[in-house]
């Protein structure tokens, strides 16, 4: 009888929680840990919503990824019986002329998404909420849905843990080193445990608990607002959330009940946070600028005086990829850092793929351009 390998998952946030669900799905002894618990307010998972697209803003390598995540999605969903995911469309505004829309149109096209490009007219149409200044188009993706991303990660925790996972919550990993004779030795509040592999995703934590990865991870402090809508019925009943490419860089998202939209920002407006144990939660008045002048130039509808205000941090790379692989050298410890805003949507994909480096030593999906020492094998 085949010994199941041992693979600890140092943080069961946004990518560890997946992780721990498919390692545990193949019959590994999985243990994890987290400094919270999963679904926490603490990290980069907060707000309540995130966007799923299929169709990218950015690198076309991405588009097997978001295949595979969308059957991990589902398939996440039919495991737990739990609404995690709505599928809804999204839309992707900028100006038509622009690389980043090209690219969008160039591959949405090539890779066979389900699109649709509507011009100001057809916009104001059918999704009067939304002002497209001249030169600008959107880009209807049909694929594209709102997670819930608290619930979706108690969601993967909880059916690892029903496939006999283990999961120290409340527990700070101290230390993740190579073990002599083989393995790795995990280091924690509450001792330190001996494994064949472990997959460290620790999010804004990646600094402090791998202090020499070869790609710099810059962590950001991301703050979000609330807006109440004057005409509900544009933003309720499955309205779909939005991005706005540059110059206006920001993101929006209806509630499912339509009574407010959550509004996003990208990491030209995000301030760095040296210690994340440290980070600064509240949100201040005159950090609501750019928001309110967003709201005035595209979004007119919505009351620029928000409800909610909130901080979270994230992690990015200085090219926008993740890091993703072996860390050099190390045959038995995968990190997953630095997802730059763009990683919850692939969060399942990523849990699958961990669990095929963790248990196999490699991976069949293509994340060799994500690797921490930069493109190679992952």
């Amino acid at each position: 009888m085949r010994i199941p390998k041992r693979v600890a998952v140092i943080g069961a946030g946004s990518m560890g929680s997946q992780a721990m669900w498919r390692l545990a799905a193949r019959g590994a002894e999985v243990i994890g840990y987290d400094r919270y618990a999963p679904g926490h307010d603490r990290g980069a998972a907060g707000g309540e919503s995130r966007i799923y697209r299929a169709a990218h803003l950015g690198e076309p390598a991405y588009i097997p990824l978001l295949r595979l995540a969308d059957r991990m999605w589902e398939q996440l969903q039919a495991e737990t019986g739990l609404p995690l995911r709505r599928r809804s469309g999204s839309l992707v505004m900028g100006e038509a002329s622009s690389p980043s829309m090209s690219l969008l149109l160039s591959t949405s096209t090539a890779q066979e998404l389900d699109h649709e490009v509507l011009g100001r007219e057809e916009l104001a149409r059918r999704y009067p909420q939304h002002r497209l200044p001249d030169g600008h188009i959107a880009v209807l993706d049909r694929l594209g849905a709102v997670i819930r991303p608290e619930a979706s990660i108690q969601a993967a925790a909880a059916r690892a843990e029903h496939l006999g996972a283990r999961l120290h919550r409340y527990t700070t990993v101290r230390e993740v080193v190579p073990a002599a004779g083989g393995g790795v030795r995990v280091v924690s509040d509450q001792g330190t445990d001996h494994v064949d592999a472990a997959v460290v995703t620790v999010g804004p934590w990646i600094n402090t608990l791998l202090p020499d990865l070869p790609r710099t991870i810059d962590v950001r402090r991301v703050v979000c607002s609330w807006h109440l809508p004057t005409h509900h019925d544009w933003f309720a009943g499955g309205a779909p959330p939005f991005v706005r490419a540059a110059p206006h860089d920001c993101f929006g998202i209806p509630s499912p009940d339509g009574i407010s939209v959550k509004l996003g920002l990208s990491v030209k407006y995000h301030a760095p946070v040296p210690e994340p144990e440290r980070l600064d939660r509240t949100v201040h008045p005159e950090e609501l600028g750019t928001f309110r002048e967003l709201i005035g130039e595209l979004m007119p509808d919505l009351n620029p005086d928000p409800i909610r205000m909130s901080a979270y941090m994230e992690g990015y790379t200085q090219s926008g990829n993740p890091v993703v692989g072996h860390l050099p050298g190390e045959d038995d410890i995968i990190v997953m850092a630095g997802f730059s805003g763009s990683g919850f949507k692939i969060s399942p994909a990523m849990g699958e793929i961990a669990a095929d480096l963790a248990l196999d030593g490699t991976t069949q999906h293509p994340v060799a351009f994500l690797a921490p020492a930069g493109a190679g094998a992952a």
